[in-house]
């Protein structure tokens, strides 16, 4: 069985590769995504004080920092046993808001878009940003004040936009000053304006298609994502609800349950474990989170201009599901354009500018659990500590771990509609890549270490003999 091998997956975060194996007749016949870095950033915080976390945890990723943050906080709260503020609760959503609006620019004005605005097939010289930024200026404008402005809230409130101090266990450190709130509703308007523009290209693009979008990375699954009581999308807290590929809620649980509803399989093949709904079993029981995830689990975006958008996508799904890969892009842009519209409806909120900041307890229950929705899909952090609150024991599911398994079947079904014989064309390449990019995964946080995210691709025999090796750089 002859194998290909892409190393390393360029425009992603960490560092991994993709092994294709080709049966006798120079078909594909299965590919992996190897994740290959190793694990260790829950051992190391044994012994640390739980207080620290927020902190600490937040250095697995310099891209999704506050995503940490905040769960790290959400599990202090329970740790501690107390209800924060309503203050403390929206400052610690308008910097998540902030987080996922920044994300989501990055993600597909710097690194998906130029695989749609200038070809899958283009020369990897000018598809990239620069190239964007040079044939489609005004765009890269929108996307980078997209970004700057999610990560001035950020700064706002935690002093920095990369690995704030701000959320504690009980609350916030701080509030949100004067300034901070009149540079956020001078620019809000604009902001919107410029989401409504990226949901636009993403439509445009769409509603172009051939058929290679919408069949790209195309195949049944579960979803699970976090839901309000009338089911609309909660980024921050809510119950966890998953649904199957024809529409139907499988199952809706707190996040308190979620040991006995989620379990982890492990594959000897990768560092990165592959979650499961337990009822079901592995592999049945996988399921895709993330923007894609969202949107096929939740019944509403409970914004305006979100929802009209959210209603018109839907459409084009059986029973509202959509299962194409490439799709997440068009999800990720309607949730920053809510995120947008919550950023303002914050700022009219009269609990944003309260003086409570923080519950206090002298109690420390024995474990704690924080769940939220960070960019990339569902994030659990739970820890358990002693009677001096000093951690025990670290497990933390992000949401790349989440979309594991999802990422290899969309590997998988890419390499073998575009793999033909041993014969490797870069096109062919980038399309795998982008099968994997549209997860937008993070390395360095689903393995919990640090590094960059080369590609390497494997080309081998029906004999396990290598035929070709292709190096990429990172």
């Amino acid at each position: 069985m002859e194998k290909i091998t892409i190393e390393p997956v360029t425009r992603v975060e960490g560092h991994g590769k993709v092994t294709v194996y080709l049966n006798e007749n120079k078909e594909v016949d299965r590919a992996y995504f190897h994740v290959v870095e190793v694990r260790g950033f829950e051992k190391f915080c044994e012994g640390r004080l739980f207080w620290e976390m927020p902190t600490i945890t937040e250095r697995a990723c310099g891209i999704c920092p506050v995503s940490h943050h905040l769960a790290s906080a959400k599990t202090g709260d329970a740790i501690l046993g107390v209800k924060i503020p309503p203050t403390a609760k929206k400052l610690r959503e308008l910097m998540h808001f902030g987080q996922v609006l920044q994300s989501h620019s990055l993600h597909f004005f710097f690194l998906a878009s130029p695989d749609f605005l200038l070809g899958m097939d283009a020369d990897p010289a000018i598809r990239n940003v620069v190239g964007v930024i040079q044939k489609f200026p005004d765009l890269a404008k929108k996307g980078i004040r997209l970004r700057s402005f999610g990560q001035t809230i950020i700064e706002i409130l935690g002093g920095k936009k990369v690995h704030p101090r701000f959320a504690i266990p009980g609350g916030v450190s701080n509030g949100l000053s004067e300034e901070g709130k009149r540079y956020i509703l001078s620019n809000i308007d604009s902001i919107i304006e410029d989401a409504k523009a990226g949901v636009e290209v993403v439509k445009e693009i769409f509603e172009h298609d051939t058929g290679e979008i919408s069949e790209f990375g195309k195949f049944p699954s579960m979803y699970m994502g976090l839901v309000n009581e009338d089911g609309s999308i909660n980024l921050y807290d809510g119950k966890i609800r998953i649904r199957d590929n024809e529409g139907r809620i499988v199952d809706e649980f707190t996040k308190d349950d979620y040991l006995s509803k989620i379990a982890e399989w492990v594959e000897e093949w990768s560092y990165m474990k592959f979650p499961f709904y337990r009822d079901f079993g592995y592999p049945k029981g996988c399921y895709r989170v993330g923007p894609l995830g969202r949107f096929n689990v939740i019944d509403k975006m409970g914004t305006p201009l979100a929802d009209k958008e959210f209603e018109e996508l839907r459409q084009r799904g059986k029973n509202g599901v959509i299962e194409g890969t490439l799709y997440y892009h068009y999800a990720r842009m309607i949730e920053v354009l809510y995120c947008a519209e919550r950023i303002k409806e914050l700022m009219y909120d009269p609990d944003i500018d309260g003086k409570e900041l923080r519950a206090i307890s002298t109690h420390y229950n024995p474990y704690g659990i924080g769940i939220l929705e960070a960019p990339r899909g569902t994030l659990i952090h739970h820890y358990e500590v002693d009677k001096k609150g000093q951690i025990r024991k670290v497990n933390l599911i992000v949401a790349t771990v989440n979309n594991n398994n999802a990422i290899n079947q969309a590997v998988t079904q890419v390499a073998k509609r575009y793999i033909k014989g041993e014969k490797i064309e870069e096109g062919m390449l980038n399309r795998v890549e982008a099968a994997i990019r549209a997860y937008d995964p993070c390395l360095s946080c689903a393995t919990h270490s640090v590094g960059k995210m080369p590609l390497k691709i494997e080309l081998l025999s029906s004999h396990g003999e290598y035929i070709k090796i292709v190096y990429k750089n990172g």
